[in-house]
């Protein structure tokens, strides 16, 4: 039998470890995307539903453990007090009565915070942006039907203004989900489900797939890129031109080594045959963050460990090793990092 000392010290660890946990979403909120941290209305709606079903559950937590040690401490048994059983009765109906009702009262105030706040995210705000979301095996691909982009990895929103979401699926059902800016959505095949998000402030936020959807689940991330106004139309603009032609002799031959070999079978680049469905459209690949859903940086050394062997970087994705040369690598490196 536990000692008194010992039990004070255990229920002091316990305390402790209950406080450390309930830290834990502000205290990793810096190093990674979490709800508790939220940067939009319904993001915001959310974490406060999350923050009141959280210490609700943690009231009860205390209560009945509470209770549970009171009891093993009230009542155990005590050296050389060993002796027959206590009195066995059947019941208790004003202790059967609480334990029932209390549930009953907590659950009911969860239901109404659950309902509240359901009504609120679901409630998505009139607006003239509208952007299709297709879930691929393992990249996500973006496009603007009103403005005519199409896009891979980065999602641009403007800040301020609502974005309304449809979303499906080309293969598998993932689930579109932002935790600072939206909950999850599933992407399922043949189906258009809808979502939206208005964000407060610039910034960049993390997305990913929140299904399991093969090998590379883990490996299907995405950007929102949330842009001001102004920088937004820029963007825009920028998207709507056609595909920049390569200035430096390096990406001039890069762009013949692309449009004579098997990329432009799965690859598109605006203004040229290049008309592949594929993969992700790569018209201004060199202006975007992300290689392979973010398994690597938009970067010249990590597109060309790309290019080298995509199944080493991300296996079982659908582009296969080339076998490229190291100067056509080279070639295609300099002409797609051009295309900004």
């Amino acid at each position: 039998m536990l000692s008194r000392n010992r039990l004070v010290r255990w229920s002091f660890v316990v305390s402790a470890a209950a406080l450390v946990i309930l830290s834990l979403p502000g205290s990793v909120a810096a190093q990674s995307p979490t709800p508790f941290s939220p940067n939009s209305p319904a993001a915001i709606t959310m974490r406060n539903l999350m923050v009141v079903i959280l210490w609700i559950a943690a009231a009860v937590f205390v209560v009945v453990e509470g209770l549970l040690i009171y009891s093993v401490w009230r009542y155990r048994v005590r050296p050389g007090e060993a002796g027959p059983l206590p009195k066995q009765i059947h019941g208790n109906t004003p202790i059967e009565i609480a334990w029932t009702t209390a549930p009953a009262l907590v659950l009911v105030v969860v239901f109404v915070f659950t309902v509240r706040s359901m009504g609120a995210v679901a409630s998505a705000p009139p607006t003239d942006l509208y952007v299709k979301v297709i879930g691929h095996q393992w990249w996500w691909e973006f496009q603007y039907p009103d403005l005519g982009i199409v896009t891979a990895g980065d999602l641009h929103v403007p800040v301020g203004k609502p974005v309304q979401f449809e979303i499906t699926s080309g293969d598998v059902i993932h689930s579109f989900w932002s935790p600072e800016l939206f909950g999850k959505t599933d992407a399922i095949p043949g189906r258009l489900n809808h979502s939206w998000v208005k964000v407060d402030r610039p910034g960049m936020f993390l997305g990913l797939c929140a299904e399991f959807c093969g090998t590379q689940h883990a490996q299907m991330r995405f950007r929102v890129i949330a842009d001001s106004p102004e920088d937004f139309q820029t963007w825009v603009q920028n998207q709507q031109q056609p595909a920049a032609e390569p200035t430096t002799q390096l990406a001039q031959q890069g762009k013949q080594v692309f449009l004579s070999n098997a990329c432009i079978g799965c690859h598109t680049i605006a203004g040229t045959p290049a008309q592949g469905k594929v993969g992700p459209d790569l018209t201004h690949f060199g202006s975007r963050t992300l290689i392979a859903a973010g398994a690597l940086f938009n970067a010249p050394e990590d597109l060309t460990r790309w290019l080298r062997n995509p199944q080493e970087v991300k296996p079982g994705t659908l582009m296969p090793n080339l076998n490229l040369s190291e100067t056509t690598i080279d070639q295609l490196v300099a002409y797609l990092e051009s295309l900004k």
